[in-house]
């Protein structure tokens, strides 16, 4: 039997047109800019109209630890809005934006799969509404202006070899990470060392996702440390004059962007910062929205919930002042194999020994909701046809002992038919108390945040410091950033530092390298491993399967 691609299924699909969705959310056409027939910046300042409606309830969606066999997250999140809707609740999504960058190397497109996708899933998956390119613009315009003010006589003092602002670019260029610049002359600047990230790792990114409005977000970017003065104090983009003009590239990328599921429930698919090197989340905005208009708003954070969902609660609730009410943990029987020690090669036969094997980093994912951020949870398997009623039988057992229910979700393969079950049950979960807390307070030092992380969280020991991270910890505690939340960059594919350390390793370790602050985001970036804020293509990248016809009918996006 041949499976459809996710783009032919999605090609197969009619779209209603965009204002249509809105108005089943009691959206008129003058709170909406349209992009084409089916996607819509939906106006933000909406949420003032709205501030005394009550919010709904939100959902959060994370996972296990990834494996290359997939865990499905996205389309776990759609497939659940989805079900909701099928069972007449008022449910919209929160999702972030897809990255040129993986779309082109590794992953793939990431509008969700199967029968639970968004659509115009190619737009959501290239440019779609210019988003990620205004941000590029912006970041690279604060470089700019910081090399011209060295340029033009350096007022500041600034110190070229103290710079931290990085250009962007939206794709995995590893050529681009280390560059200088500057070179033949005078006229063209002042030579440097200099580098590229990818726009989804720029700190714009990470602000236009936090920031409230348009004075909010101009605020944040004047406050953007772009390097350090000969005497060793911060340069801001507010010292280079750069926030009016960063704010009016993002006028339109502030709004957040409304499309719909296969089955024509809205979403909003806003900003996407990545989870291994920034907070993971998206904005803050859309969120905020999707809680107003709708009943129940289910979102996502990204990678397992070490990452994605620590980032979550401790970074994005903390400066948005959110609180989940449920939260669903997504594994797949594929995934607790790898994790179990076995080759993705062989993950078709029936292997219950290495699903055990493979169940302590679910249940160690499960004690974190529970124990450390003190929410209900409910696992969904996201199904495969290869999975065996006693590999299911095995998880089922591992949760009932945690007092926690798993509900099997074929929404890939059946829409919101497929989420029903996990539909019912998260609104059971939602109405059950919660003791939501933070990991550690804003108050202890920047080394106390670290052990609270990787204690608690991850399951290590502590950390360990390098005595260069060292020197910037206590810098940044002499500059006041001490009381800031941490946003770890660390690999998504282990608990720890080190990515071959798969399932539930412990007696570890992690080592910081460096610390960055992102004083316009509002917290400080710890760097551990091998985290490039820069990726690289793979051999084979995806991009060598991506094509377009004569009719510009793309094929090849998952």
């Amino acid at each position: 039997m041949t499976h459809l691609s996710d783009i032919e299924i999605a090609s197969q699909v009619k779209m209603k047109p965009i204002e249509e969705v809105a108005k089943t959310l009691g959206i008129e056409s003058d709170d909406i800019s349209l992009y084409g027939k089916y996607k819509a910046k939906l106006n933000a300042h909406q949420l003032d109209k709205m501030k005394d409606k009550k919010d709904g309830k939100l959902i959060l969606v994370t996972a296990i630890t990834p494996t290359p066999a997939g865990e499905g997250k996205t389309t776990t999140s759609v497939g659940l809005a989805d079900a909701l809707t099928k069972i007449g609740k008022k449910a919209m999504l929160a999702l972030r934006e897809p990255s040129l960058g993986p779309v082109f190397g590794v992953k793939g497109g990431a509008a969700g799969g199967g029968y639970a996708q968004v659509v115009p899933m190619e737009d959501i998956n290239l440019h779609f509404t210019g988003d990620f390119h205004a941000i590029g613009a912006a970041n690279n315009l604060l470089a700019a202006l910081l090399d011209n003010h060295i340029h033009h006589g350096n007022a500041l003092g600034i110190d070229s070899r103290q710079i931290t602002w990085k250009r962007v670019v939206d794709m995995n260029d590893r050529q681009l990470r280390y560059v200088v610049d500057g070179l033949r002359g005078k006229v063209n600047g002042v030579p440097r060392e200099d580098g590229f990230d990818i726009t989804v790792a720029s700190e714009i990114m990470a602000i236009l996702c936090l920031a409230t409005d348009m004075i909010d977000l101009k605020e944040k970017l004047k406050k953007i440390i772009v390097g350090y003065t000969f005497a060793g104090e911060p340069v801001t983009a507010g010292d280079l004059k750069a926030e009016g003009s960063l704010a009016a590239l993002l006028k339109d990328a502030i709004h957040p962007n409304l499309v719909q599921t296969l089955e024509h429930t809205p979403a909003l698919i806003h900003g996407g910062p990545f989870a291994n090197i920034a907070h993971g989340c998206n904005s803050a905005l859309a969120t905020k929205m999707a809680l107003k208009y709708a009943d129940y708003a289910v979102t996502e954070a990204g990678f397992g919930a070490d990452l994605g969902a620590e980032k979550f609660i401790d970074i994005k609730c903390r400066l948005a002042d959110l609180k989940p009410d449920a939260v669903v943990l997504v594994a797949t029987i594929r995934a607790l194999k790898m994790h179990g020690g076995v080759p993705k090669k062989e993950l078709g036969p029936e292997n219950v020994e290495a699903v055990l094997a493979g169940l302590p980093n679910l249940e160690k994912h499960l004690e974190n909701i529970q124990n450390v951020y003190g929410m209900p949870a409910v696992v969904a398997i996201n199904k495969f046809p290869t999975d065996t009623e006693a590999e299911l039988q095995a998880v089922y057992q591992a949760c009932q002992e945690r007092g926690v229910d798993v509900v099997v979700s074929d929404v890939w393969g059946k829409g919101g038919a497929g989420g029903v079950e996990l539909a019912e049950k998260v609104i059971e979960l939602a109405e059950q108390p919660n003791q939501f807390s933070y990991v550690y307070d804003l108050e202890d030092s920047i080394e106390e945040k670290l052990t609270k992380i990787v204690q608690k969280v991850y399951g290590g020991t502590g950390v360990e410091i390098t005595p260069a991270a060292r020197k910037v910890m206590a810098n940044l505690e002499r500059l006041g950033f001490g009381t800031y939340p941490i946003c770890m960059a660390k690999t998504q594919y282990s608990f720890s530092d080190d990515a071959s350390l798969i399932g539930r390793p412990s007696d570890f370790t992690v080592t910081i390298r460096d610390l960055k602050i992102s004083a316009g985001a509002g917290f400080i970036v710890a760097l551990t491993g091998a985290v490039m804020t820069m990726p690289g293509l793979p051999k084979v990248p995806a991009a060598e399967k991506i094509d377009v016809d004569e009719f510009g009918v793309i094929s090849g996006l998952f």
